[in-house]
């Protein structure tokens, strides 16, 4: 039986899951989490193989608040640790690449079918790695489009220079030498054949690198 915690911060969403799997003899969920906080407190407390895991918690993300990679490296950092599959509406690849190196073992989007999803829990449960079809075709076509996609750490400078962050911010949030975000944006820019911040966040979110700003 493969014992499942639900975590999203969405009742509907959370129901709607529950009713996917109750009508599957060998998958049981144990428990829910409307937090990234409470999956990580119940996963402390109990024995789950895997968690379904939301990358974005509240609605707009509120600053302060713990989010799905963050949650699932914690998760992960434990022995015994149950799989984490990320199930999330965001297909950016700084999402993609955040989840994986926070220890996902699987990504899907929101709109997969229903047994997709099935298949992928059964697979991340069985240790085995559960991307997406989907999500595998969308990172390739963006490589082959944009050239050398951007590393994980330059997705997240140049998502915080979207956000308006001088260098000097950028790098106390990353812990990072204002030298080395220059180091990074000038790696971005030649990736990306641009020269300047502005051009650079409107060419990553153009081709789905980075978010686009509501």
């Amino acid at each position: 039986m493969i014992r499942m915690l639900l975590a999203d911060d969405h009742p509907v969403v959370r129901a709607g899951l529950r009713a996917l799997f109750s009508s599957e003899d060998d998958i049981l969920v144990l428990a829910e989490a409307a937090t990234a906080e409470r999956a990580v407190e119940l996963c402390a407390e109990h024995e789950f193989d895997i968690v379904l895991m939301d990358l974005q918690f509240g609605s707009s993300g509120a600053e302060g608040s713990m989010q799905g990679a963050d949650a699932t490296r914690q998760i992960r950092a434990v022995a015994g640790a149950p799989r984490v599959l990320v199930l999330t509406n965001y297909d950016t690849d700084a999402d993609i690449l955040g989840a994986v190196e926070a220890g996902a073992s699987g990504y899907l989007l929101k709109d997969a079918p229903p047994t997709e999803l099935i298949a992928a829990v059964r697979l991340a449960a069985a240790g085995e790695s559960a991307i997406s079809p989907a999500i595998e075709m969308l990172m390739q076509s963006r490589a082959d489009a944009v050239g050398s996609p951007l590393t994980l750490r330059e997705a997240e400078v140049l998502g915080l220079v979207a956000e308006g962050q001088s260098n000097r911010d950028i790098g106390k949030a990353l812990f990072l030498s204002e030298a080395t975000v220059k180091s990074h944006l000038v790696h971005i820019f030649t990736k990306l054949g641009v020269s300047s911040r502005t051009a650079a966040v409107a060419a990553a979110q153009a081709s789905g690198l980075i978010r686009s700003r509501s």
